[in-house]
């Protein structure tokens, strides 16, 4: 512990994640004890049946779909995986038993500012890279409708078959969220299988201020969602949700007889083991339960909405101040993008040098800040628009996360740029 990083700390803003919530260490303790699996009712009795009725929870009452299904999954890529997986066999019924020969190449899409997982599935499906297409994103980082439209015809023109697109959101660095109505139509349009990466971004939908950010999510094939993220549950608690029942079983099942039999005692459709890619699953659905339980919708309500008001302190805090510049005017989430322009570069924006020296600072002050322990904050340079260097702070739900607390992140990064 003496040499690990403290990710409970209320200054590690670096991740998408963060830790700990005392809920979540509660069930992942619980179920170490216990120390079972999540693939059949008659090892995980309780769980199976609680992994359902969340599940149900959340498709009903937050995504918008009358039917559907879903399973906890190891982390926001598998879940990205298993929809990008999904989609295939809903567009090729015959692949699961003849395999991708003999098809038309299949083509997905995603946005310029996606999460890479998309790339690391189009890599492990065998869909190959090349085949997954990059989408234009606006000034504020969100998918163009428009280029998704121009990027399907041109696939069709091609003799190839468009099926999956990849909506975000939430991005990873901006905190973008792609317009879903729109990008629903051409998906619509074009007949394609439209998934929304909300890893990130997902738990807007537990505010009534903020879910309007996700409107159309109902609109949607499937959905990935990470509680382990801005929640901050213990990693991890990732659900993969769809509106399709029933695809998840045919996708997956193998009908390994010494495991899912069908003449046991008890209704076989809580052994959820068919319906994975994997075969023992740690149980992660009791984290969720206990924190949904133990805070109620409204306590989750304000931790989200808490964290905006965090971000959006920050924000105009350094709005104006002449050591700081934003990367973009607004910000549509609880990701705040910046430079830190310390005084011998204040001024100097015209000159030929600046970006160049500007896009140095952040990794020297980040240097500092993990050598001194007193913070972390992540930094990138994001070449879908060209941008060197700059950090991004992430606003989780902690709720003791306090004014004071980013009024230090603004003091401590003048303090360690002293000399830069």
């Amino acid at each position: 512990m003496r040499y690990s990083v403290k990710t409970g700390h209320p200054m590690f803003l670096n991740q998408l994640y963060h830790g700990m919530d005392g809920y979540g260490v509660a069930g992942a303790w619980l179920t170490d004890v216990l120390n079972t699996s999540q693939s059949t009712y008659e090892i995980s009795p309780v769980f199976t049946v609680m992994e359902t009725t969340l599940i149900r929870h959340i498709i009903n009452n937050f995504i918008g779909w009358d039917d559907g299904e879903g399973i906890f999954s190891p982390g926001g890529s598998v879940a990205n995986m298993y929809a990008m997986f999904v989609a295939q066999r809903k567009a090729l019924p015959d692949l699961k038993a003849k395999g991708l020969l003999g098809f038309p190449q299949l083509v997905a899409f995603v946005s310029e500012d996606g999460h890479y997982s998309t790339m690391k599935s189009a890599n492990w499906l065998g869909l190959g890279t090349d085949n997954l297409v990059m989408i234009k994103v606006d000034d504020r980082g969100r998918m163009v409708p428009e280029d998704l439209d121009r990027a399907c015809k041109e696939t069709k023109r091609q003799g190839k078959l468009p099926f999956y697109v990849c909506a975000t959101a939430g991005t990873t660095v901006l905190g973008a969220f792609d317009p879903l109505h729109q990008i629903a139509d051409v998906c619509q349009k074009h007949d394609v299988w439209l998934h929304v990466d909300a890893a990130w971004g997902g738990t807007v939908l537990l505010s009534r201020s903020h879910r309007y950010l996700m409107d159309g999510v109902n609109r949607a094939d499937s959905v990935t969602w990470d509680f382990h993220k801005m929640p901050g549950l213990s990693l991890y608690c990732s659900v993969f949700l769809t509106k399709w029942t029933g695809i998840l079983y045919e996708c997956n099942s193998s009908c390994a007889e010494y495991l899912f039999q069908e003449d046991k005692f008890y209704d076989v459709s809580y052994d959820t083991g068919e319906k994975s890619v994997q075969c023992g699953r740690k149980v992660d659905v009791l984290k969720l339960y206990l924190a949904w339980r133990g805070r109620g919708q409204i306590g989750m309500e304000r931790l989200v909405n808490h964290a905006f008001n965090m971000a959006r302190y920050f924000f105009e805090k350094i709005k104006h101040a002449k050591d700081f510049k934003l990367v973009l005017p607004e910000f549509q989430f609880t990701n705040i993008c910046f430079w830190y322009v310390p005084p011998s570069l204040q001024g100097k924006e015209h000159t030929p040098d600046f970006w160049n020296q500007l896009s140095m600072i952040a990794p020297k002050l980040k240097e500092k800040m993990t050598k001194q322990g007193t913070m972390m904050i992540s930094y990138q340079p994001l070449s879908s628009k060209s941008l060197p260097n700059f950090f991004r702070l992430i606003v989780h739900c902690l709720p003791s996360l306090s004014e004071e607390d980013m009024d230090f992140i603004v003091t401590e990064l003048q303090k360690l740029a002293e000399g830069l």
